[in-house]
């Protein structure tokens, strides 16, 4: 395992994700990795990526697959001017920039499966895992882990995830530089954090919306205690999904797994 500085090149300029870009050529897990680095005051912006994981995770602690040098598993330092209440605005912010980022490498449109998964065609090709550090009255830092399938062969992916997972190659046959990925990704990063940091959620929200393709849809969502059934109206400014119910009252879900229902 060997540690190196990464350098963005391209001529691109980043104003906030500017810092170091630690490689790893296997890690437990980058934002394991990354909390470890802040809690030691790692600035923000500081990202580590790992050709593979051990022990990568994704959201509610499922597993994520990680094989070696076939996809991009990154974890971005941050350390934003927002109260934890507003916290899960990175997660949606993180979101639109993904769904810019894969969608100039695949000429079908991703769409954004709340709260942290980007699809193509329906499948999973992308997700988003926030983890943060906070106190009662402000965030200390949050550790923006993700992972974009590149070179995943659609009959190397493990049986359960086959029919439900994608990868860029999947959808355009060619092969792509997990370098490429990287540097365009910290670029839309770079832009979608700034706005969040300069105009708020407000600026990104026409964005989000238009990559959610569950809008009026009736859909299951599953939660930790029970299932609740309704419409999804959108999102508000938080970050919950908003869902109508059948007697027309709408409920605010913060965490939950969201199906959608046919007919």
């Amino acid at each position: 395992m060997g540690l190196e500085l990464i350098t963005m090149g391209d001529g691109w300029v980043n104003k906030r994700l500017n810092g170091k870009i630690h490689y790893f050529s296997e890690l437990d897990s980058t934002n394991s990795h990354a909390s470890r680095l802040a809690e030691k005051g790692a600035p923000e912006g500081e990202v580590v990526v790992a050709d593979t994981q051990t022990q990568g995770r994704g959201r509610l602690g499922r597993r994520w697959i990680s094989p070696p040098r076939t996809n991009l598993y990154l974890s971005i330092i941050l350390r934003p001017q927002l109260p934890p209440a507003h916290a899960p605005q990175i997660t949606l912010m993180a979101a639109v920039a993904l769904a810019e980022t894969i969608g100039s490498f695949v000429s079908f449109r991703p769409t954004i499966k709340w709260p942290n998964d980007i699809l193509v065609q329906g499948k999973k090709m992308a997700g988003i895992l926030t983890e943060l550090s906070c106190r009662a009255e402000r965030v200390d830092f949050v550790i923006l882990g993700i992972g974009v399938n590149i070179n995943f062969l659609p009959n190397e992916m493990p049986a359960d995830i086959r029919n439900r997972a994608t990868s860029i190659f999947a959808m355009t046959q060619e092969k792509v530089r997990p370098e490429a990925v990287l540097r365009r990704l910290i670029h839309d990063l770079d832009r979608c954090y700034g706005e969040l940091e300069e105009f708020g959620f407000d600026a990104l929200a026409p964005r989000w919306e238009a990559y959610f393709s569950l809008r009026g849809q009736r859909v299951r969502v599953e939660l930790l205690d029970r299932v609740l059934f309704g419409c999804a109206k959108g999102i508000d400014r938080d970050g919950a999904l908003l869902i109508e119910g059948d007697d027309g009252s709408v409920q605010r879900v913060l965490a939950g797994d969201v199906i959608p229902m046919e007919g």
